[in-house]
This record gives structure tokens, sequence and C-alpha cells, in this order.
């Protein structure tokens, strides 16, 4: 039997977040819909990208949101999403799309079904024994103290009466295990609270090369059965 590889667009991506000229290029605009169909996109930052052992061709890009969002709503109603990479120094854009999940804290009520729904990379995963509570922990742990004292906020969206009340939110928040103040225990804790994964299982992508002359335009779509990825080559 055949090892599987990385599809050629996933190789792109890590090929081009290396380059000087794509430094800080870590941020992409995620969209999903609501309930009535109508658009939603935004900017978040880019935390990692996920296979199971042996499965290159299985990748999940990792986000991170607060799940008191609106977005975290949208996904568990229509859990499809599209997020668009733009890396501007090699002028490379990438537009991801397929199924969308939201790993919550244990504590939220919506953890136990976060990842029930059928998914050849996740259920892999799952075979393989990975712990998504583990690496919710490391992602938030890796965050600075300031990022990390932005989940102690009110929930994303609410009206406030003035500008100046961000004042009396926690400013920061230490790495776990590191609290001195009950202070510092009860906003970590809070943070963690809220603090959520989301998941985008690549099923189809777009990749354009503005840096090609003439511009260059690529389709990939992941098969059904073998997982593997078919391309074909479309107008810019």
């Amino acid at each position: 039997m055949a090892l599987s590889t990385a599809p050629r667009w996933l190789n792109a991506i890590t090929k081009a977040q290396k380059l000087p000229e794509n430094h800080h290029q870590n941020v992409y605009q995620l969209a999903t819909v609501d309930a009535n169909g109508a658009p939603h996109a935004r900017t978040v930052v880019h935390r990692d990208i996920l296979h199971p052992a042996g499965h290159p061709q299985l990748p999940i890009i990792l986000t991170t949101t607060d799940v008191r969002t609106p977005k975290v709503v949208q996904v568990r109603g229509t859990p499809r999403a599209e997020l668009t990479w733009w890396m501007g120094g090699s002028l490379d854009q990438f537009r991801i799309a397929g199924p969308v999940r939201v790993v919550p804290s244990p504590k939220d009520p919506t953890h136990a079904g976060a990842l029930d729904s059928p998914s050849p990379a996740l259920d892999e995963l799952h075979e393989q024994g990975f712990d998504w509570e583990a690496k919710r922990r490391a992602v938030f742990d890796e965050m600075s103290a300031h990022m990390k004292a932005s989940w102690c906020r009110p929930p994303p969206g609410s009206v406030m009466d003035a500008y100046e009340d961000a004042k009396k939110w926690p400013q920061t928040v230490p790495r776990l295990g590191e609290a001195v103040s009950e202070e510092d225990r009860r906003n970590q804790e809070w943070a963690l609270r809220n603090f959520a994964l989301v998941l985008v299982e690549a099923e189809e992508v777009d990749w354009l090369q503005l840096a090609e002359k003439p511009n260059q335009r690529t389709r990939f779509v992941r098969q059904d059965g073998d997982f593997e990825w078919v391309e074909e080559i479309i107008v810019p």
C-alpha cells in the first residue's frame, strides 16, 4: 500500500509561512452563516495545522475563539466554513473550505457532543487517542498574558457604556500553574472556561499565485474513500 502524502497546497502553505517576506502573516478571514443564511466574516489568528499520525492528507486548520461569540452559534447551526488566508509577501491566497467544529471547555454544556459528527480526520485522531483538552490548554498557555485576559472580558459584541469601561477589565492572566493571587486564579479559570478551539477540516482548497506571471490558480478537492486530493488548473 502506498504511503499517504500531504496535499501540494499544504506543502505550499508550509513553505510560504517560512518565507521572510511572510513574517507575521498569521491571520486569515473566517466566514460563517447565521440561521437566516446571512454571511459573517471576521479575522482570526492562525494557531496550528494538525493531522492524524500517518495521514497528512487529512489536515485540520486550528484557530481559537471565545465560546460566547455569535460565530459559535453560527458554526453549531451550520457547521461549514471557509477561510481566506492572504500572504502578502509572496502574493499567495489560500481559500480553505470544509466542516467546522468548536471544542469548548469540558465545563461547557455543549462539550460532550462537540466532535460527534462524522469526520475522517477527527475520527482517526480519536482512534489514536488524541487529547483535545490537553491541546486546548496548551494553545491557551502559548498566548501572551494580555491575550489570555481577553477571555475575561464581558461577552464579545455586548454593549458598553463607554470605551473607558475596558480599563476595569483584567489586563493580564498568568500561565497555567503560575497564578499567585486569588484574583489571578479566578481570572485564569474564567478565561480558560471561555476559551475554545475552532477546527476547520479542509475538503476543498483554492490556491491563487499572483507572483506568477501569468497568474496561476489551482483547485484541490479531497476525494471520498481514499481521501487523496485531486487538483485542477482553473482560470485566475
